[in-house]
């Protein structure tokens, strides 16, 4: 594994689309965020994203695993107010394929090699649900609803997750 990616924290693969940029809420409702263009696009910004992203950062290496690759870099550290001006991203090559996550599996395994790891995503698949159960590291899926993204339910389990990674730990009591 590269130096660069040699960190004590486990690591925490975070889509967008369906995490952090909403859709599917009910019209009739206020939006769950705001409005913002991202290459011309229009996408829901979850109003609760950001301080959930920023208390994850605390006890993650947060990576961005999305098809936005480095468009992520480009809008999301300042529109969600995150403190690192830039995450890590990985590329795809070209592999995305919409209404699923199995195409990222290959790009997270390689960045996770044998550091424990987390992944936020609305698509997951019994494809990175197996990748998970095989991975000798300790690895958690955890699904989101697209119309509400990252909840306090899903922060809390991540947290937990982190705490029993760093419990298990070499040299920790």
């Amino acid at each position: 594994m590269p130096a660069e990616h040699l960190s004590p924290l486990p690591i925490l693969f975070v889509d967008v689309d369906g995490v952090i940029s909403l859709f599917g809420f009910p019209s009739h409702d206020d939006p769950p965020g705001s409005y913002h263009y991202v290459d011309g696009i229009i996408h829901c910004l979850s109003a609760t994203a950001g301080e959930r992203l920023r208390r994850l950062a605390e006890r993650f290496e947060l990576v961005w695993a999305t098809g936005w690759e480095e468009r992520a870099n480009e809008y999301l550290p300042r529109l969600l107010d995150l403190e690192a001006p830039q995450l890590p991203t990985l590329t795809f090559d070209g592999r995305a394929v919409f209404g699923t996550a199995h195409w990222k599996v290959e790009a997270i395994d390689e960045y996770a090699g044998d550091r424990p790891a987390a992944w936020l995503d609305d698509n997951l698949d019994e494809r990175c649900e197996r990748w998970a159960r095989e991975r000798p590291a300790p690895t958690l899926l955890v699904p989101t609803d697209p119309a509400i993204g990252l909840d306090k339910e899903h922060v809390e389990r991540l947290l937990r997750f982190a705490d029993e990674v760093a419990g298990a730990a070499p040299g920790r009591a």
